[in-house]
């Protein structure tokens, strides 16, 4: 009698809106930046081990700078898996990518584990909302035709749907019709990922899941309808995916992490 050997999932880890700094003592709304970044992390080799893949969506800096980067950079190094940094508002796109390249982590396509993943760059340059220039639509759409039979992941910055904070409304994706077009014409598209939010959303649309995760510093309180903090523990997500193209995720928080929240804040 043999046995059948079972394929173990990949592993996949979010990690979204640190806001790190050029300051090692760089705090958001009272909040190091760094130490929360580390909490998250530590919390992540506690309970889940190491990932394959770490996918970091956005707001990696709160001021741009390389120094900010390259931290974040230096705190991956705990994991043995590689990584893959996109942009979000608060960055500066192009010293992102300067760093990401020498980290090994400006991937914008990668294929792991029998899963496609697509990051897509929402941001503009000065702006708060996002958008997906007609160029990454037309990398989304290749990428897709040419492995229709990957389960894929499309991974972005900003939210591609209403959420139920109503003073983020305007600061979200603005043509995401237009991203909507290119994903409804392909069935494999499993998830769509994001971060910007500040909070947990799983919702579904088409088949597809889509989903966000809280910050590895603070969040935003859901459901509100103004700017608004609130005293959650930092966080991630965790996958499990199947080369079948089914998966599991979980959110999980550094509920050990320490911090004094400044809840009169009216933006950050």
């Amino acid at each position: 009698m043999t046995s059948k050997q079972t394929t173990r999932p990949l592993r996949v880890l979010q990690l979204t809106d640190p806001h790190l700094m050029a300051s090692a003592n760089g705090a958001l709304l009272g909040v190091n930046t760094r130490d929360s970044l580390d909490a998250v992390i530590t919390e992540v080799l506690k309970s889940h081990g190491q990932p394959d893949l770490i996918l970091a969506t956005g707001d990696l800096a709160q001021d741009g700078s390389k120094e900010a980067y390259r931290a974040l950079g230096d705190r991956l190094k705990a994991f043995s898996g590689g990584s893959a940094w996109i942009a979000g508002n608060h960055d500066d796109a192009a010293s992102l990518a300067l760093v990401a390249e020498s980290y090994g982590a400006a991937r914008r396509h990668i294929i792991q584990g029998g899963w496609q993943f697509i990051l897509l760059d929402s941001s503009v340059p000065g702006k708060v909302h996002g958008e997906v220039a007609e160029a990454e639509l037309g990398f989304l759409a290749q990428m897709l035709e040419k492995h229709p039979d990957l389960p894929t992941m499309v991974t972005l910055h900003h939210h591609p749907v209403d959420i139920s904070a109503d003073w983020m409304k305007d600061i979200g994706l603005k043509n995401r019709e237009d991203l909507w077009q290119v994903i409804d014409r392909f069935p494999q598209v499993k998830i769509v990922l994001w971060g910007h939010i500040h909070q947990t959303c799983e919702m579904q649309r088409n088949g597809v899941q889509l989903l966000a995760t809280p910050s590895t510093c603070i969040q935003f309180t859901s459901g509100s309808r103004t700017f608004s903090v609130e005293d959650l523990a930092p966080g991630y997500r965790w996958f499990e995916l199947q080369a079948s193209g089914n998966f599991t995720t979980e959110v999980c928080r550094a509920l050990d992490f320490q911090f004094e929240l400044d809840q009169n804040s009216s933006g950050y």
